[in-house]
């Protein structure tokens, strides 16, 4: 996972102070609604009402719903992004390496519902952010699928149709197809992904 975009919340003056600590815990209460709720059926007034804030408030961290919307969803993934990447270099053996990697991934999706992705996935604006983010993390399983044959801790798999074929189920993960013909969430999908990779890289 990874997410470059600068600036997640735009829109409105920089503020300091006090001013700025009661906008951080605003957009945190943000994000926690959106992640538990959704975000496709709630309008501007409705987070208003239930953030308890004005709706004037809302508007000086973005200035519309959609990029509201957006801005939680680049800050949920590169928060996401750092935990994960954190997770990984605490580790330093290769097979320790792909699957904390993969099991932070899905620790860090967990705490989001089911109906937060259905309306990513529907959003173009954050689907975008989710898709780019997958195609970051296929690329970083693919590299320590390459670190661990190098090491020889794994087969010698070609690790090339290795990191499509994980890619593509990722992707799939990503667009709710797996949730559609499986019924499982994108963090239990991620779960199952890393013991059949483990399983299959293992000596």
């Amino acid at each position: 996972m990874t997410e470059a975009v600068a600036g997640a919340l735009t829109g409105g003056p920089k503020l300091s102070g006090r001013g700025a600590a009661r906008r951080s815990e605003l957009f945190d209460d943000l994000v926690a609604l959106l992640l538990r709720e959704g975000f496709a059926q709630l309008t501007l007034d409705d987070l208003a009402a239930r953030l308890r804030c004005s709706k004037r408030t809302l508007y000086g961290i973005a200035s519309s719903k959609e990029q509201l919307v957006r801005a939680v969803v680049v800050h949920f993934f590169r928060n996401a992004t750092a935990r994960v990447e954190a997770a990984l270099a605490a580790e330093s053996a290769p097979v320790a390496r792909l699957s904390g990697y993969l099991r932070a991934v899905a620790a860090e999706l967990a705490p989001a519902s089911p109906q937060f992705f259905d309306d990513v996935a529907a959003f173009g604006p954050a689907a975008e952010v989710y898709e780019r983010n997958t195609r970051a993390a296929a690329l970083r399983v693919r590299q320590l699928i390459d670190e661990g044959v190098a090491a020889g801790a794994f087969r010698e798999v070609h690790a090339a149709f290795a990191a499509d074929v994980i890619s593509s189920v990722m992707v799939r993960i990503q667009r709710r197809q797996v949730a559609a013909s499986t019924g499982l969430a994108d963090a239990a999908a991620y779960g199952h992904l890393t013991e059949l990779l483990l399983h299959g890289l293992a000596r």
